[in-house]
Order: C-alpha cells, then structure tokens, then sequence
C-alpha cells in the first residue's frame, strides 16, 4: 500500500510523517526506514529507525535508479515493513508529472515485498490525483 500525504509547503507534512514513523516503529516487528532529502529535521526520528538522507547519494538522478535503491535497501534487510519518503518532489527528478509513474512503481515494490510506503508530496491533492492514484490511501 503506498500512503500519500498532500498539503503546500510549510503545513508540517514533515513532522506528522515523523510521528508516523515513530508509531509504526513501536508497532511493528520489523524495520521502519525514514528517507529524506537532508539531514535537517531527523533528531525527532526514533533511533529505532533507519534514516537514509538523499544528499548522501548524489548519483540517484532519476525514477529507475530511486525505485532501484529502494529495492536495495529491501534486499539488505528483507524484514523491512514500512518505508517513510519525505518530500520525494526534492528526490531525483521526481515531479509532478512522473509522480504516476513513480506511484505505480511504487505500489508494485509494495505488492512485490509486502513494504508500506508513506510518500509526503508537496502540492495540493487535486494535483496528485487520477488512476496512478487508485490504490493509495489519502491521509488528509
């Protein structure tokens, strides 16, 4: 299941995705992964999760390779339950207008590796809409 979570900039997607994080580590069994951009905003993350900070892997550049290291931080550690992506418009060459297809990718890794996924997006909910979108669930 992917989660999408919408709103304009500065509406505190990044820290409710925090809080999120944070349940699903006391809850679940296995791994919590919290990816971001940068390392600002992650001492409020659990030390229970796994926090991946993009700017650390300048090479990922595009949708093929960002779907790639997400099936390389799975194959390192198959108990992976749940994977948080904050602000994935400041990832790779991610925008609004591939947005579908990285969607679609992404709910193919979370039928493939039994992963959840959070995506926090930074636009309205009209804007990341359409059949991309059927499986998601909204969270505002």
């Amino acid at each position: 299941m992917v989660n999408v979570l919408t709103g304009p900039k500065g509406t505190g997607k990044t820290q409710q995705m925090i809080a999120l994080a944070n349940e699903q580590a006391k809850k679940l069994n296995g791994s919590v992964v919290f990816i971001k951009k940068t390392h600002r905003d992650t001492s409020s993350v659990s030390f229970d999760i796994r926090t991946i900070c993009m700017d650390d892997y300048p090479a990922i550049a595009n949708i093929d390779e960002y779907i790639g290291f997400l099936y390389g931080i799975y194959s390192s550690n198959q108990d992976t339950e749940c994977v948080f992506i904050d602000g994935i418009l400041k990832h790779a060459d991610i925008s609004l207008d591939n947005m579908p297809q990285f969607v679609s990718r992404l709910n193919q890794l979370s039928k493939e590796c039994n992963i959840e996924f959070y995506v926090s997006i930074s636009a309205d909910k009209a804007q990341v809409s359409g059949d991309a979108y059927a499986d998601c669930n909204y969270l505002n």
